[in-house]
């Protein structure tokens, strides 16, 4: 700055640090204030709603200055981050009293939108996540991720940008770190799709303080990706990361693969309508009791198996909590006392816990001998690795109980922290503090009766220490010479002893002495526990893995679910009176229609007509969800099932548009489908709802009919394909592994009733003008398409506009007669019986005449 020569050492000095961190808010603290100058205060002032003041007022270039008070500092941090800022912490780290010139201050933490640890920008069933990429090409991406608050890290190899987006949607990731430069399309895509902060990292020659066991990761851009993260924590958070876990490999092929399209068009976790969870198959799903359970129920949602072993293990488990109803409710009540030992860790080894948390991290503990009788009762061999990692760590629980009074305070530097008897010093220091009050009480009783002032009284402050105080009124009462002036007041004076001067010392020494002590007591409990950080955090995992098995037992009891029979490699799938779990929720069991699926080996897609509003969307999309609530391990909304294991889903159910990323609903079916095609398996799931619905009709059945074709001889995996164009039920004439299916509707004195069951066969007809006319449209609207259908279906081609042009529309439908063709053509003795059709009338003909002229037909038809 060219002025730098007329700034004040402070200025210096602020400008100095931030100049380090140039990306983030640089909260500079002045005595009981966090300061921000010149472009933090002025966006902080907008942002924060703060007062810009500025400094050196009279000068030619005032500097902008914003202040918040350092104990409420907390809530505008939490408002910043959730904006998408950095905030940078700059505190004195050195005592003003011993210091000679400017004290110095340093950043002490970087608060961003990855590493937020609690707050309100911190769901309690929800994680947190900050990730990381390294990018060596398109097909060689590092990817890792941590939730500092639980200390959960992870990391994985991904092999394509589309990979890269489908898990930052999966993770909800507010905050990437780029260990290297990333094409500009990938991070425009990022930015575009999510509410992200990109953070540049260099991670070469920074040690870390967290050691990594990087045997396991023989991919270079792994280890690098880890390194950058791991780096990155360390720079930004200035203290031990001794919770995170060690670093977890993952394979995304490992599990049941559903990009980010399918989950949103599934409403896994996040309503379309909504966008929140309530309607969403997480919504149904959720009985845990813990937080810890509630964020592996969604993690369990996220990555649903593709091991029959693995499925069947939890489906057991669910099993034996099924059938023990009484022990599983038990283990609920147990577990609604269970806190969140994740995060209790992660605050332990922070340094941010305090003696409350203390106390409830020793209360969740002492329920696991509980719940762990009750898993024991009924173990049966199933509970067995579950109980070897449930440690009820009786030594913390020993700890804690002697060492923190169970009435502690949120403050840890105040004192009231540690027990009486804990430490014989502060039983000491207590003793002198507890008598020397006890003195002054008898001091003010005693001075009262001898000075015959009954509002006399003893009162403390921490500028003149201890004081006798007379009412102005009273002071002529009070004889000459008896005390020492120390304060002159509005309303009365203040005055001081010998002997009281000498009790004061006493007190305030035993009380200064008193909270010191105990907080480097408390630091050594803290210490202690953090050493078993690792224990607990193993306890953690199994408590969540009990709590969302249990969850599961109770949905499945509740809702009359069945437990399904998976299929390794399977091609035959049977469901009896499947539901739609969510829609069944919402409506209740008595009202809702079950429908059963039946796809055999010699079964491949599943041709849907019907109209809308009837249940198509519904039934594909009930599918969808039993498939990955029986890979999860529940058990499914059915009598009966059968399911093969799918890798992945994929789905277009729904009209909708990316117009952020400046897509049309028909591009964004176009993309979803291409994705499903190039890269469905044999042993994957399509769903694909009304495609083609979204350009011209023609051009629309044409891709209809030719994306049926090609999954029927390219892809061969299980496909459920709802349309209006009745002309593809003919498909199945043609493709041996098509079955047609529709929604049965009965229709009654012009008015229609849905059944909402699925039949064998082609549907007869759209039903598009009853399903107007439950809409509300006007009864005159419907009365004119009513008419207009039946013009058009009586003629092939009847004109369209005046009679002017009819000859220029009835070349138009010639030509669109010709694109229609999409089957192979009739030749002339077929065309010849299809006029004579149209122009035969029945009802002047007797039955005789008619079963002539089907004679002439069949033998023109068998030239």
């Amino acid at each position: 700055m060219s002025q730098s020569k007329k700034l004040t050492p402070m200025m210096e000095q602020y400008l100095g640090i931030k100049a380090q961190y140039p990306d983030a808010f640089l909260f500079y603290r002045l005595g009981d204030f966090y300061e921000m100058f010149y472009e933090d205060a002025e966006r902080a002032a907008q942002l924060l709603e703060l007062t810009l003041t500025s400094r050196n007022r009279k000068a030619e270039d005032p500097i902008p200055m914003a202040g918040i008070p350092y104990h409420s500092a907390e809530g505008y941090i939490e408002t910043l981050v959730e904006l998408g800022y950095k905030v940078a912490i700059c505190e004195q780290v050195e005592d003003p009293k011993t210091t000679k010139g400017m004290v110095k201050r340093e950043v002490v933490r970087l608060i961003t939108p990855g590493t937020v640890m609690e707050g309100k920008t911190i769901e309690a069933k929800g994680n947190n996540y900050l990730t990381a990429l390294y990018y060596e090409n398109e097909s060689d991406i590092g990817f890792s991720y941590v939730d500092l608050s639980t200390g959960e890290l992870k990391v994985t190899h991904l092999v394509d940008e589309m990979s890269v987006i489908n898990e930052c949607a999966n993770l909800k990731t507010k905050e990437i770190v780029l260990g290297t430069t990333i094409p500009d399309s990938l991070r425009e895509q990022l930015a575009l799709r999510f509410n992200i902060l990109f953070s540049e990292h260099d991670a070469s020659d920074i040690s870390t303080s967290h050691a990594v066991d990087d045997s396991q990761l023989d991919i270079p851009s792994m280890k690098k990706v880890l390194d950058t993260l791991i780096s990155y924590l360390s720079v930004t958070q200035k203290r031990h990361l001794s919770h995170l876990q060690p670093a977890e490999t993952y394979e995304p092929a490992h599990y049941l693969k559903l990009d980010h399209y399918s989950k949103y068009n599934l409403e896994l976790t996040q309503s379309i309508r909504t966008g929140k969870k309530h309607g969403t198959l997480l919504w149904l799903l959720d009985e845990t009791q813990t937080a810890m359970g509630g964020r592996l129920l969604k993690q369990w949602l996220d990555r649903p198996l593709i091991q029959s072993h693995a499925i069947e293990r939890r489906q057991q488990r669910v099993q034996v909590l099924v059938d023990s109803f009484f022990e599983r409710l038990s283990l609920q009540e147990l577990l609604k006392n269970v806190y969140d030992l994740e995060r209790l860790a992660g605050k332990v080894a922070f340094g941010t816990v305090n003696g409350r948390d203390l106390l409830q991290l020793k209360h969740s503990l002492q329920q696991i001998p509980d719940i762990r009788h009750v898993l024991t009762g009924i173990n049966q061999g199933e509970w067995d690795d579950v109980l070897e990692e449930m440690d009820p760590a009786p030594d913390v629980v020993a700890l804690i109980d002697r060492a923190i009074d169970e009435e502690a305070p949120l403050s840890i530097t105040e004192g009231k922290v540690i027990k009486d008897g804990y430490h014989e010093q502060l039983d000491q220091y207590r003793d002198a503090m507890r008598n020397g009050k006890k003195w002054l009480a008898e001091l003010e009783a005693r001075e009262k009766l001898e000075t015959g002032i009954k509002t006399l009284k003893i009162g403390f402050n921490r500028v003149f220490g201890y004081y006798i105080e007379v009412s102005k009124g009273q002071l002529a009462n009070l004889p000459e010479s008896r005390y020492e002036r120390k304060q002159t007041l509005a309303n009365a004076e203040r005055f001081i002893t010998p002997e009281l001067k000498e009790k004061e010392s006493l007190i305030l020494e035993a009380e200064e002495k008193s909270q010191q002590l105990e907080y480097e007591l408390f630091l050594e409990v803290r210490e202690a526990v953090k050493h078993e950080i690792s224990r607990l955090q193993r306890l953690a995992r199994a408590v969540a893995a009990v709590d969302v098995l249990q969850g599961f037992a109770t949905v499945s009891e509740a809702y009359q679910y069945v437990r399904p029979e998976m299929v390794q490699n399977g091609q035959n799938l049977c469901i009896q009176d499947g539901r739609h779990p969510v829609v069944e929720k919402v409506m209740g069991h008595q009202s809702y229609v079950p429908n059963d699926i039946e796809m055999s080996e010699d079964t491949e897609i599943l041709l849907i007509t019907g109209p809308n509003m009837s249940g198509k969307s519904t039934y594909m999309r009930q599918l969808a969800l039993t498939v990955v609530m029986a890979q999860m391990g529940c058990f499914v909304p059915a009598t009966h099932a059968v399911l093969p294991i799918f890798d992945q889903i994929f789905t277009r159910i729904g009209a909708s548009d990316d117009l952020i990323a400046g897509q049309s609903t028909f591009m964004v079916e176009m993309m979803e489908a291409n994705e499903a095609l190039q890269h469905a398996t044999p042993q994957s799931l399509i769903l694909f709802d009304e495609l083609g619905r979204g350009t011209a009709t023609y051009d629309g059945m044409a891709l209809a009919q030719a994306i049926i074709e090609y999954i029927h001889q390219e892809v061969h995996c299980k496909t459920l394909f709802s349309t209006h164009y009745h002309e593809l039920t003919v498909l199945e004439e043609s493709l041996s592994k098509v079955v047609n299916y529709h929604v049965g509707a009965v229709e009654k004195d012009g008015d229609v009733v849905f059944l909402h069951k699925m039949l064998p066969g082609p549907a007869d007809k759209s039903y598009g003008i009853h399903v107007a006319k439950l809409a509300g449209m006007p009864s005159k609207l419907l009365a004119r398409a009513a008419e207009r259908l039946t013009e058009l279906e009586s003629l092939s081609a009847a004109p369209l506009v005046s009679d002017t042009r009819v000859q220029e529309n009835e070349r138009t439908e010639k030509k669109a007669q010709e694109q229609l063709s999409l089957f192979p053509s009739a030749d002339q003795d077929e065309q010849a019986v299809l006029e004579e059709v149209k122009q035969l009338n029945l009802l002047t003909m007797t039955p005789l005449e008619a079963m002539n002229v089907l004679s002439q037909w069949q033998e023109k038809l068998k030239g």
